[in-house]
C-alpha cells in the first residue's frame, strides 16, 4: 500500500512566498538604523537588503532584483542627492529619500533629482510601510496607462474631457468647473476605464507625493464628480462603487 507524507517544508514554502516579496534595499551608514528599519520592514513582508554607502548600493543592485530603494541624504562619501541622480540616470527604480533635515529646499531639491518620495526622520514604522507601499503602486499602476503620447482628450458618456485646457466640457457647449483634485481624479479615472481602482490606488494617481498615506478624501471628490457628471447621481452609471474594492469607470472611453 503506497505510503503518503503529509510533512510540509515549512521553510521552502516560507522562502517561496518571500522569493515574490517586494525587495526594498535601506542605504543608511548608521547600523541601529538600518537594523531598526530592516526588522520593521520584515515584519511587515518585505525582503531586505542594506548598504552603508554608496558604494556598497551599487554592489548590491548589481547584484539582484532590488524594488525600492530607501536611501539616506546624509552618507559618508558621495551623499544620497548625488547617489539619487546618478541611480535615476541609469534606472528608473523607485526611491525615497530619507533625511534627519526637514527643510522645504532639501526636500525640493531631493524631488527635482529624481526621488519619488522623501521622508524625513524621525518616522514611524507604520508611515514608512505606507509611503513604500504607496510608491510601488504608483510604479505598477503607471504602466496601465503608460503611452508614448498621452491623448488630448477624453470622450464618454455626454462629455468632453480637454486635457490640455483642464476643461469638461458637455455635448451641448456647456463648460462644467473642475477643482484641481477632482480633474486630477476624473483624468485618473479616464485613463483606465473598466479598471477596478482601489481608494489608495486613485489617491496614489490623482495626488501622487502629495497624498497622505492615510487620506480618505477620494470619497468626497467622486460624490462631488458624479454631482457634476451622472445624470442621477444616486444611482451612479459612470463611476461605479465596487463595495468593499473601490471605484470603476463604467463609460466607455474615446480617447482622441
Amino acid at each position: 500500500m503506497p505510503q503518503f507524507s503529509c510533512f510540509i517544508d515549512w521553510r521552502a514554502a516560507y522562502n517561496s512566498i518571500m522569493s515574490t516579496a517586494p525587495h526594498i534595499l535601506v542605504v543608511d551608514d548608521h547600523r541601529e538604523i538600518r537594523d531598526l528599519v530592516s526588522r520593521s520592514l520584515i515584519k511587515d513582508g518585505f525582503r531586505v537588503s542594506v548598504a552603508a554607502d554608496g558604494r556598497a548600493m551599487r554592489k548590491v543592485l548589481a547584484d539582484g532584483r532590488i524594488d525600492l530603494v530607501l536611501l539616506d541624504l546624509m552618507l559618508p562619501g558621495e551623499d544620497g542627492l548625488s547617489l539619487c541622480r546618478s541611480l535615476r540616470a541609469e534606472s528608473d527604480i523607485p526611491i525615497i529619500m530619507v533625511t534627519a533635515k526637514g527643510e522645504e529646499v532639501d526636500r525640493v531639491i531631493g524631488l527635482e533629482m529624481g526621488a519619488d518620495d522623501y521622508l524625513p526622520k524621525p518616522f514611524g514604522s507604520r508611515e514608512l510601510v505606507a509611503r513604500i507601499r504607496a510608491v510601488l503602486r504608483r510604479g505598477r499602476l503607471g504602466g496601465l496607462a503608460a503611452e508614448d503620447e498621452k491623448p488630448k482628450r477624453y470622450r464618454f458618456d455626454r462629455w468632453t474631457l480637454d486635457a490640455e485646457a483642464r476643461e469638461l466640457l458637455r455635448n451641448d457647449g456647456v463648460m462644467v468647473p473642475l477643482s484641481t483634485g477632482e480633474f486630477d481624479l476624473l483624468t485618473a479615472l479616464v485613463e483606465r476605464p473598466n479598471h477596478l481602482l482601489s481608494r489608495d490606488q486613485l489617491l496614489d494617481l490623482a495626488r501622487g507625493r502629495a497624498a497622505n498615506p492615510f487620506d480618505r478624501s477620494i470619497d468626497t471628490q467622486v460624490s462631488r464628480l458624479r454631482r457634476k457628471i451622472e445624470e442621477d447621481p444616486a444611482n451612479p452609471r459612470i463611476i461605479k462603487t465596487v463595495w468593499g474594492g473601490g471605484y470603476i469607470f463604467a463609460a466607455a472611453v474615446q480617447k482622441e
